[in-house]
């Protein structure tokens, strides 16, 4: 003590910290969940945001060329697709389920759907989409 006072401290007690600390962790607490809604929903519109857009160039090729495509790669080799999509849900390129034209229609590939297992936020099949 000098001139009969107190040293005055320069920094955080452990209380205010322990404070600081559970403030913090009641906002992740909160925000956490909602962010993992948000990610999830965002999956859901990712895909069937692929799905019309797979469909499109499946019906833009049969009116082009009179045909179904035999496969996803022959809508990339023939430049109605960029590339073969990535499923968002599976995060896999080759778990698509493919519906092929059967009897007059000739063959090919006639709609997809993915092939992941679960349902939407919504409560539909990925399945069904």
């Amino acid at each position: 003590m000098r001139n009969g006072r107190a040293p005055s401290s320069s920094g955080f007690s452990l209380i205010e910290l322990i404070v600081v600390v559970a403030i913090i962790a009641m906002l992740l607490l909160i925000a956490l969940p909602r962010y993992q809604v948000s990610l999830d929903r965002a999956r859901d519109v990712a895909l069937q945001t692929s799905l019309k857009t797979i469909r499109e160039s499946i019906g833009r090729y049969r009116e082009d060329k009179g045909r179904y495509p035999e496969s996803l790669q022959e809508l990339v080799e023939q430049r109605y697709l960029q590339s073969v999509p990535v499923d968002p849900v599976t995060g896999l390129n080759t778990g698509w389920q493919f519906e092929h034209a059967k009897g007059q229609h000739g063959s090919g590939l006639v709609n997809i759907r993915s092939g992941a297992v679960g349902v939407t936020l919504d409560g539909q099949p990925y399945s069904e989409l």
